[in-house]
């Protein structure tokens, strides 16, 4: 079943929608809402489970969760967007994609990377979902997922941000954690879905970002027809929230060109 999505929506213009992290919320998108709002309507969704959106019974799946932003641009009533997503919300970005490619104006995808997880990541998804299913007060997500979310740049010169993450990662409910976690073990290979890409797309990684490294970006933005790359100094997995101002001049040079 689709899940309607809680969402902040700000400014007017032509819509872009930017999917969350793991294990965040929308709220990460704060610094984005305020730079390009004047210009852009930024539609900025929790996916099902984060922030104020509700879970559902459906099985684990990224395609689920396209759906529910294909769901939500129906209640809007928007029928083509620049579509751009953070790490997770990349997933989700490249299976809206391969459901629902015609309403793709635009693409972004920032820190995420299109190859499918290997079997050692996989497991060591299923076994953070377990630990935050079998104990309400693990705290597995800060001892694991945590410090590998935020470059050394952030965590030595930036402690405001550190503990803004830290607090948002302490939110996350665990039944949204474990699904989402499932659903990304379950993802498929991307690389095909992106050779198919033909608007216009921005590939963004930190450069200090571990989990998505600037490698993977290159190779996403090789598969596609019409693609920058930018490669984000002195920041980690997190670049929207760890380096703002630079990935907003950025992306808002990728949007004044897109075509009208």
């Amino acid at each position: 079943m689709v899940v309607p999505l809680h969402t902040r929506d700000t400014g007017s213009g032509r819509p872009l929608v930017l999917l969350h992290a793991f294990p965040l919320s929308s709220a990460m998108w704060l610094g984005q809402r305020e730079a390009l709002a004047d210009s852009w309507r930024v539609i900025t969704p929790d996916l099902r489970g984060f922030g104020g959106s509700p879970m559902a019974d459906d099985e684990p799946s990224l395609d689920v969760a396209a759906d529910d932003v294909a769901a939500l641009l129906d209640a809007l009533g928007m029928d083509r967007v620049v579509l751009g997503g953070l790490s997770m919300g990349g997933y989700v970005a490249m299976a809206f994609l391969r459901r629902h490619a015609d309403r793709v104006a635009g693409l972004v995808l920032a820190d995420t990377k299109a190859g499918a997880d290997s079997p050692e990541s996989r497991a060591n998804r299923e076994r953070i979902a377990a630990a935050v299913l079998d104990d309400p007060e693990s705290t597995v997500l800060l001892d694991d997922v945590l410090p590998t979310l935020l470059g050394p740049t952030t965590v030595a010169e930036r402690p405001l941000v550190v503990g803004r993450v830290k607090a948002l990662v302490q939110a996350a409910p665990a039944p949204a954690v474990a699904w989402a976690q499932r659903a990304m073990a379950a993802r498929p290979d991307s690389f095909d879905t992106l050779s198919a890409v033909r608007v216009p797309s921005l590939v963004l990684a930190g450069a200090e970002d571990t989990l998505s490294p600037p490698d993977d970006a290159r190779a996403m933005s090789v598969k596609m027809a019409d693609a920058r790359l930018e490669i984000l100094p002195r920041a980690g997995h997190l670049t929207a929230l760890e380096c703002p101002e630079e990935l907003n001049a950025v992306l808002a040079a990728f949007l004044s060109d897109l075509p009208g």
